[in-house]
């Protein structure tokens, strides 16, 4: 019961923190949400930081899972654009963390190194696919090329719900589309005629008139 209670508050902490904003909510806002006492919730949890802590590690385990690399094959398109879409699905379901990055890090130094461990991972999967598409003869760039549009592509896609929020765009689920879209146009100047071809009809499904 006691673990289904744990489970339940970050479930409700993690809605919450979307939909409000994590700075708006606080440990009260959650126990009342969940119809329980604030000692209950304390009983699990030291403090809203903590909750973040919990949830980061959530976020932290799912993101570990989209970044892989086909292991038996060269990857290709088709598989750069399903993990980005797997990509911005777990930034779309942990968003609150990108909405106020720089501010929850900046409280957390174990938070602050792990995230820098993601993003290391992340570029090195960026650069391990960039490599082997050009491998495979799909993409053309230089060994610079694919170590600038790898972070390019980390720069985005971490920080594009603070750029679209900045514009005054409200619709986050737009935004997401529009964020898979950017990294893909950043991608077609180094592809080949017919893969380039390719990536511009799949991005078009993530364009606002195409919906």
């Amino acid at each position: 019961m006691a673990r289904r209670t744990r489970e339940l508050i970050l479930d409700t902490s993690l809605v919450m923190f979307n939909t409000l904003g994590e700075p708006n909510v606080t440990t009260n806002h959650i126990a009342d949400e969940m119809e329980i006492s604030p000692g209950n919730l304390y009983y699990h949890f030291r403090n809203k930081d903590d909750i973040v802590a919990h949830l980061f590690s959530r976020y932290e385990a799912h993101i570990d899972q989209v970044l892989v690399v086909p292991d038996d094959r060269l990857p290709g398109l088709e598989d750069l654009w399903l993990q980005l879409h797997a990509v911005y699905g777990c930034i779309w379901e942990y968003r609150f963390l990108f909405r106020d990055l720089v501010d929850i890090l900046s409280r957390n130094r174990k938070l602050r190194m792990h995230f820098s461990r993601i993003l290391r991972r992340a570029a090195d999967n960026a650069t391990e696919v960039m490599r082997a598409m050009v491998r495979a003869g799909v993409m053309r760039a230089s060994v610079d090329e694919i170590q600038a549009t790898a972070n390019n592509v980390l720069v985005v896609t971490t920080f594009w719900l603070n750029f679209s929020a900045v514009r005054g765009e409200r619709d986050e689920t737009e935004a997401i589309r529009a964020g898979i879209h950017q990294v893909l146009m950043l991608l077609a100047p180094f592809l080949r005629d017919a893969e380039r071809l390719h990536l511009n009809e799949l991005a078009q499904a993530y364009l606002p008139e195409s919906r």
